[in-house]
């Protein structure tokens, strides 16, 4: 699903009344429509609504909602908040049309005019859309403050008011409308993907309005929200008489005095995503646990006893994997130079070898070109030296991703795949019992064993993070986000590709 500004919305829009054609307020009532259809499947029969509406189309939007409620049986109370800008022509027409079905709209000049609102009721926010420019003042400041102190139900059209759809570093953040759910026109905003946003949008939702799809089709964006529709054409299918060498031969080169855990880990997961063969360079003090643990996989003696202290030979390999549980132990930063000098295969970059990396920036210049990076936020920092969060992280790894012609996963609730040509993945699987320890190292292996397997690198990291967030997902069906530790992600990997493939995870579960 692609993600487009709020600027390009409006040209979706625009194009929308030319080509197909509808008038614009034939739009905003098709929108309010579907709209009301998600309300009604949230909002009980007796729960009391509150609609704050502004005067432009946000408002629009707001207020043929509130008659279609009303029509219903809803009891309904409007409030038309004065932001000092004029009322646009779609918004006076629905206020007639509301005022005419029985409900007169309140309105709202001075904040101290908002009435008492139970906590038991609903506020639908309807006061400011994707068009804003600058951060609510004035009345509709004081308005939205109110909204955030009722304690109520918050469902926010399109976008919480006081949200801007990109960057919201600037924002006022008192003056932004906290919602307990959003429910977004046809695309998520940029904005939602970032976890400084998060107590605004509350839970949110994709609605689809009908815009013009020919038109969504052609237009470019370099951001895109990943879901189901998006991975399964790029899983690969597998042939009758395929055999272990077709799948790819993966090298981990993981794990320290204890960290062997790390390592196990991130086997386990390359097997689990398909790999035909596994080795795992390890330290002499890991073998025994890592093969007890995992006797499918084959290991790589180091002669360290505590740290992998020699590269081995690369040969045998189709892809590695460097990092997990590694450490930062001088002889390890000497291996880690080695493997960029004489890598000849796709490679997977995390955890320590990061950190090596961050400690080492002009080791960058050695990076094979789509190297994976699977950085966290603290990571990538370390990494570029930034203090950035949000929308202008986002931007400096995909200006990283860009400048050292690399894959750059950063990961967190929305994993992001940067790619060298400037486009930006988000994921739309995963949950928070996802962060735990080693849920890292499973991501590792995922996405060292589709390389191996012949993926492309950003397939593979799409592909990766996609699936390790669906098995993340299948894992908190069966416990709970207390619960879930890496080895469940690990061991329902099998049923993410099931379920990607044929969505029957109900048959099987």
């Amino acid at each position: 699903m692609k993600i487009f500004t709020s600027a390009e919305i409006r040209e979706i829009d625009a194009a929308t009344v030319r080509l197909e054609p509808v008038t614009p307020a034939g739009l905003m009532e098709r929108a309010a429509t579907t709209l009301f259809q998600q309300v009604k499947d949230i909002v009980a029969p007796e729960r009391k609504i509150n609609v704050f509406a502004g005067p432009g189309n946000n408002g629009g939007d707001g207020l043929v909602l509130a008659r279609l409620m009303h029509e219903d049986g809803y009891a309904v109370r409007v409030f038309v908040v004065e932001t000092g800008a004029a009322r646009s022509s779609e918004f006076s027409l629905n206020a007639e049309r509301l005022e005419r079905s029985g409900v007169i709209p309140l309105t709202i000049a001075d904040p101290g005019q908002v009435p008492a609102i139970g906590r038991d009721e609903v506020i639908i926010d309807a006061i400011f859309g994707t068009g804003l420019r600058k951060s609510p003042s004035g009345v509709a400041a004081g308005v939205i403050r109110r909204i955030n102190e009722t304690g109520a139900f918050v469902i926010s059209v399109d976008v919480p008011s006081g949200l801007f759809c990109e960057d919201n570093q600037a924002s006022d953040r008192d003056s932004i409308v906290r919602a307990s759910k959003t429910l977004t026109f046809q695309f998520p905003k940029l904005s939602f993907m970032f976890a400084g946003n998060s107590d605004y949008t509350g839970e949110w939702e994709v609605t689809d309005i009908g815009l013009h799809a020919d038109t969504i089709s052609s237009m470019n964006t370099p951001y895109h929200y990943v879901l189901r529709e998006t991975v399964r054409p790029m899983i690969k299918e597998r042939n009758k008489f395929d055999h272990k060498g077709v799948f790819g031969h993966v090298l981990l080169i993981a794990g320290s005095y204890g960290k062997a855990g790390a390592a196990t880990l991130s086997a386990g997961a390359a097997l689990r995503t398909g790999a035909g063969l596994v080795t795992v360079h390890t330290p002499s003090s890991a073998v025994l646990a890592l093969q007890a643990a995992l006797p499918e996989a084959m290991v790589s003696p180091d002669s360290g006893t505590g740290n992998v202290t020699v590269l081995p030979d690369l040969g045998p390999y189709d892809a590695i994997g460097a990092g997990p549980g590694l450490g930062t132990d001088p002889d390890t930063v000497s291996v880690l130079k080695d493997l960029l000098k004489n890598i000849s295969v796709p490679l997977v970059l995390d955890a320590d070898a990061l950190n090596i990396l961050a400690q080492n920036r002009e080791w960058l210049d050695l990076l094979p070109p789509e190297t994976v990076l699977t950085p966290h936020p603290g990571e990538f920092r370390r990494l570029t030296g930034t203090e950035s969060t949000d929308f202008r992280l986002m931007q400096e790894q995909k200006d990283f991703a860009v400048r050292h012609r690399c894959v750059v996963v950063l990961k967190g609730a929305h994993t992001s795949v940067a790619l060298p040509d400037g486009r930006v993945f988000f994921n739309s699987t995963g949950n928070p019992g996802m962060a735990t320890g080693g849920s890292g190292d499973v991501l590792t292996g995922m996405i060292t064993s589709l390389l191996a397997q012949g993926y492309d690198p950003s397939g593979a990291a799409v592909t990766g993070v996609y699936l390790h967030g669906l098995a993340g997902d299948i894992a908190l069906r069966i416990h709970s986000e207390e619960s879930v530790i890496a080895g469940d992600i690990l061991m329902n990997i099998g049923r993410a590709f099931r379920e990607t493939n044929f969505n029957n995870f109900n048959v099987y579960l």
